[in-house]
């Protein structure tokens, strides 16, 4: 699982130990849908960076 994440990008460096085993006890769905959620928010995230470009961030 981990390792799957670090290829989506994720930077599992800092989690703790607790956090690797919740990560380890993920199901296949629960994996695709947090990469989903992921995906989303970087989508949005671009978005928002562009109109911050093009508009000086005033629509927002």
């Amino acid at each position: 699982m981990l390792g799957e994440l670090r290829a989506q990008g994720f930077d599992v460096s800092a989690l703790t130990e607790e956090q690797r085993t919740l990560i380890h006890g993920l199901s296949v769905d629960e994996l695709a849908l947090l990469l989903d959620i992921k995906a989303r928010l970087e989508d949005a995230g671009d978005e928002v960076h562009a109109h911050s470009e093009i508009a000086g961030g005033a629509l927002f």
